[in-house]
């Protein structure tokens, strides 16, 4: 087991963390910067002092020309400084988020697959420990280390003001954290509600079709706003809590500076200091209170920052452990599953139990049954989406836990029951997302038989999509669908429901792909309940709540089957025979459609009867 860089970033548990260890030299040069510019910041008290007791009591014009120019200096180096901070830590910021969020967005994938709903919530708090990162909130956790210098220069200055500023630094401090414990909670329940809020949101707007026809959108607005106006409240009740608590520093410290000068001017009079020490001391002091008050006001942020961080690192705690695994040879499409049992988590009863069958390249493989009877799983397990809590899924003897998942992907054609198309065009779709070359994607078409149906757009293959495919019709983004399982011609196919929202067209073009990736040697497993599922089948598997009913060559299922819809329709029809109540039209035919969708043959509008069922082919 390794884990460490990778080339798109960190990985692994830690995978936040090493990539802020990895930020160490950048925050040692920001820590120095931070302690260079408060040494530049003494510039302007020192430059007040000399002025009012040297140049005002001396007259020397030479004088005060030298010390405008060091002063003037200073205080431009003081802003190219703070210039090179600022940059280095916005940069610092980006390059964190760079490094780390493909492994949040890898997480949020895998996540969704075991029914977490957060979508890209980890990104977002991503970005808020970026923004943090690079933002002004944390220049006080660096300036806040130089507060005892400002203190002990005012104290040089007389023990009097010294003490007035560490008093006051000292109430500050506690004020802070007098902020922490009044705003927490309510800045965390803002913070979890808000999130809810937002995933109701996006639900909404990702199925506005379904909310407008139907009108929903009255009773969804108001599902949101219940969900929002906690976030609302609890944001509202920490903001005014911390809004009192910033206003009384501000308070605080304008009334700290006139106590300052006030005893300034005291021991100004008393000749214990002079004027130049009163003006630097008010200075000073409000330079060294200055953190601590940027603290207070920066509370609220660095508490939000804190709460994301930490969902970072239980959202990184709960990956899988990052696994090396060998590069396999290219395989044949030879596919075995062997008693392979899979129990969702947080439930008892399986939806698959000991389910075994196998495919070899070359043969179709014809997936039946009624609804809920884990087809759309068997599917899922069969490319790897999901893991079998039981037996083992092989792909040309390798448990599909061997493979890497990237090589992997290469050599699967998966279509699922819902079909998602991603924002671009056709072309990227088919390609898989990625730069492949055109005659490669033009092949995918034409094996997937959506090459005309292509040329047929707007734009042909460059034809923009939308979000989701939402400028194309259902069958249009079911035959792209198809060309993208396709792209890379792999050796294993899983098609789920691939007719689903065929027109008579799209049917001819879905049996003349599959007969040509049989051709071409390439594993089939299609998954549906339409007759034409079969018309290529080599062999057919009936999952009935979730067991293999039955499975073997196509002609003897569908033998069997006959015989037991016959058998089925006698025994209704002798049962309805003994009763002495009225007579029910039409038993025989109930009884029969029963039996089909026992058998799950008959659950869509259409299907036929075992006995009508094409028998194309051989064994």
């Amino acid at each position: 087991m390794k884990r460490g860089k990778t080339i798109n970033g960190w990985r692994g548990p830690d995978a936040l963390s090493q990539a802020l260890r990895a930020c160490r030299a950048s925050f040692f040069v920001v820590g120095m910067f931070s302690l260079v510019m408060n040494m530049l910041i003494l510039a302007l008290p020192l430059y007040m002092l000399q002025v009012y007791d040297r140049v005002l009591t001396t007259g020397r014009v030479e004088t005060l020309a030298m010390l405008t120019v060091m002063a003037v200096v200073a205080l431009l180096f003081l802003g190219i400084i703070d210039a090179l901070r600022s940059g280095i830590m916005v940069r610092m910021g980006r390059w964190v988020s760079a490094s780390v969020a493909p492994v949040f967005l890898a997480s949020s994938v895998d996540a969704r697959l075991k029914g977490d709903d957060s979508g890209a919530q980890p990104l977002r708090d991503l970005s808020v420990v970026q923004n943090f990162i690079g933002g002004s909130g944390m220049t006080f956790l660096f300036d806040t280390p130089m507060v005892p210098l400002f203190v002990a220069v005012v104290w040089l200055l007389h023990p009097y003001l010294g003490m007035i500023a560490l008093g006051t630094a000292a109430l500050l401090f506690l004020l802070s954290v007098l902020n922490d414990v009044m705003t927490r909670r309510a800045v965390l329940e803002g913070n979890v509600s808000q999130i809810r809020a937002n995933l109701q949101a996006e639900a909404t707007i990702r199925n506005a079709e379904v909310v407008q026809a139907l009108g929903m959108l009255p009773a969804m607005v108001d599902r949101w706003r219940s969900v929002s106006t906690q976030s609302l409240d609890a944001n509202q009740k920490g903001a005014e809590r911390s809004g009192m608590i910033v206003a009384f520093t501000k308070a605080l410290r304008l009334t700290v500076q006139i106590g300052v000068l006030c005893t300034g001017a005291l021991l100004v009079l008393d000749g214990q200091l002079t004027a130049g020490g009163m003006i630097a001391g008010s200075i000073l002091t409000a330079r060294a209170l200055a953190p601590v008050e940027q603290a207070v006001t920066a509370w609220k942020a660095f508490i939000a920052t804190r709460i994301a961080y930490g969902r970072l690192k239980t959202r990184l705690a709960m990956l899988p452990p990052d696994t090396e695994r060998m590069t396999l040879p290219a395989p044949t499409g030879r596919l075995s599953v062997e008693g392979a049992t899979f129990t969702p988590p947080g439930r008892r009863r399986p939806i698959l139990c000991r389910i075994s069958f196998a495919v070899e390249p070359g043969e179709v493989l014809a997936v039946v049954g009624p609804s809920a009877a884990g087809k759309s799983t068997l599917a899922r397990l069969l490319v790897g989406l999901y893991h079998p809590t039981a037996g083992k899924i092989r792909l040309d003897g390798a448990d599909l836990s061997m493979w890497n998942p990237n090589q992997l992907g290469r050599y699967i054609g998966y279509l699922p029951q819902d079909v998602e198309l991603f924002n671009g065009s056709v072309r990227d779709n088919i390609a898989r997302m990625t730069s492949g070359s055109d005659e490669d994607v033009v092949k995918a078409a034409q094996l997937a038989q959506a090459h005309e149906m292509i040329l047929g757009l707007s734009d042909g293959y460059d034809t923009e999509i939308g979000d989701a495919g939402a400028k194309l019709s259902g069958g249009q983004r079911q035959r792209i669908g198809l060309a993208r399982a396709v792209y890379g011609t792999p050796v294993l196919m899983v098609l789920d429901e691939p007719n689903a929202n065929l027109d008579q067209a799209g049917e001819a073009a879905l049996a003349g792909a599959v007969e040509e990736l049989k051709q071409r040697g390439a594993a089939m497993i299609i998954i549906g309940h339409r007759p034409s599922t079969l018309a290529h089948a080599d062999n057919i598997l009936l999952l009935k709540e979730g067991v293999a009913a039955m499975y073997g060559p196509r002609d003897e299922v569908l033998q069997q089957l006959k015989r037991n819809t016959v058998t089925t329709t006698r025994r209704e029809n002798n049962a309805n025979q003994v009763q002495a109540a009225e007579p029910n039209e039409g038993t025989a035919e109930n009884a029969e459609a029963e039996s089909q969708v026992k058998f799950g043959l008959g659950s869509s509008p259409g299907t036929r009867l075992p006995s009508q069922q094409p028998r194309h082919g051989s064994n």
